[in-house]
């Protein structure tokens, strides 16, 4: 993310920048610690924090009237212009900028400015469109923030960069990976399930490996979203929105992963709930994935976009959700049929964390498979197992129905290859 930052400051044409995340992936903290060490000079405003400062967008918007704003409202700022282009030694960070619509305006006129460096960032930023009078559209530049995926997860756990290389070579070579660094991996891939990637819960993990400790957070955050969703979501849709979040893990128990509203309510339609499943959507909580009318590329166009799964993009959240015992049943390989749903969400967070849109093909309840991603060139089957039994009747038959040439299996077994199928292990998700 660091990097990310450091490539628009460097830009000369560069415009105001918004960090977009789901809540508590890290967006304060990371923001933060690259203002204090790039820049001289550095301003920051948390609308949730301090309501207050939202009177400074109260008047005319001009970056003189919001300069002189700031230096009367925010204490013992210093607030230096930029004298070439594309450069200032300031840097304003306008913090949960979703409480303060007029704030969202306001970037345009700083990004035409040029004197001072952007950065806004904040949670549920999909969810007040309508509160913005005149969205900076063409203004402003976007980069969607994550919980850590997993190659994050293993530089926490003290896994090096080499040794990661070295997977990665055995990926791109299609070859075996030594059974002991095998074994080691998948370890720490179920880790990685139970323990997901919020930071915080990461850091409490690497540092005790206490297992209660991590529910406990995750729990924590789990509350937080619902009293998002009665702080943000209006009138009616709080409980409809709620309703939604609450029948996920729900979802994900049936053979055939479709949503269905009636899940959430008995004779549920989308024509109810439809808006608040895009309310979770919006406030980057859960992932849809879509079904395609035909299994080939480009796979948007054949996508049908009121046929979906959907999956959490937290996965250790996901496991907060269930009841207790169910973390210790993975890491153990005990969960049964539910495992399946498990490991078919973290191959959906791990997509979607590298921002693949997700995709799955189904026929008639009779043939499904898991995912399918664009990958060299070619739409590719991708099927998920939770054990080391790799046979897939879905997987033969869209070979040798359906005009696929590639398709992957990711397991716990080691990497192998039969004709135009691929068998690697489920941690090497992370480089397709």
């Amino acid at each position: 993310m660091i990097g990310r930052l450091l490539q628009w400051k460097n830009r000369k044409d560069k415009m105001a920048l918004v960090v977009k995340g789901a809540r508590q992936v890290g967006k304060t903290f990371i923001i933060d610690q690259f203002a204090r060490e790039q820049y001289p000079h550095y301003v920051y405003i948390n609308f949730d924090e301090n309501p207050g400062y939202g009177a400074i967008f109260d008047d005319d918007l001009d970056v003189d009237t919001l300069i002189k704003q700031i230096s009367l409202r925010v204490p013992g700022v210093q607030l230096e212009p930029g004298r070439t282009a594309g450069q200032s030694p300031t840097l304003i960070f306008l913090d949960e900028i979703q409480n303060c619509p007029r704030a969202r305006t306001a970037l345009k006129f700083f990004t035409l400015d040029k004197r001072f460096d952007v950065i806004a960032s904040g949670s549920l930023l999909g969810l007040n469109y309508k509160d913005v009078s005149s969205y900076p559209v063409g203004y402003v530049e976007h980069i969607n923030m994550y919980s850590l995926d997993f190659e994050e997860f293993l530089w926490a756990n003290g896994v090096s960069e080499n040794s990661i290389a070295d997977i990665r070579g055995y990926f791109e070579g299609k070859e075996r990976v030594p059974q002991a660094m095998h074994e080691r991996m998948l370890e720490l891939f179920k880790e990685y399930i139970v323990v997901g990637g919020m930071p915080r819960v990461v850091a409490e993990f690497v540092s005790a490996h206490h297992f209660g400790k991590v529910l406990t957070l995750q729990r924590d955050i789990l509350s937080d979203y619902t009293d998002d969703i009665a702080k943000y979501a209006e009138g009616a849709e709080k409980a409809k929105a709620r309703a939604c979040f609450l029948s996920i893990p729900k979802q994900l128990a049936k053979d055939y992963k479709k949503f269905q509203y009636s899940v959430v309510e008995k004779k549920g339609t989308a024509k109810k709930f439809g808006g608040s499943l895009m309310w979770l959507y919006d406030a980057d909580i859960i992932n849809f994935c879509y079904n395609l009318g035909q299994p080939e590329l480009p796979l948007e166009g054949n996508a049908q976009n009121d046929v979906f799964k959907v999956y959490m993009r937290d996965t250790g959240l996901l496991m907060g959700m269930l009841e207790d015992g169910s973390q210790e049943d993975i890491i153990d390989g005990n969960l049964g049929i539910y495992k399946g749903a498990i490991y078919e969400n973290i191959i959906a967070d791990i997509f979607g964390k590298a921002e693949k849109k997700l995709y799955y093909f189904e026929y008639r309840s009779q043939l499904e498979i898991d995912f399918f991603i664009r990958l060299n060139k070619q739409a590719v089957a991708v099927e998920v197992k939770s054990a080391d039994n790799t046979k897939s009747k879905s997987m033969n038959s869209i070979i040798n129905n359906y005009r696929v040439q590639h398709g992957i299996k990711l397991s716990t077994r080691n990497t192998g290859c039969a004709q135009n199928v691929d068998s690697l292990p489920l941690y090497m998700a992370m480089f397709l």
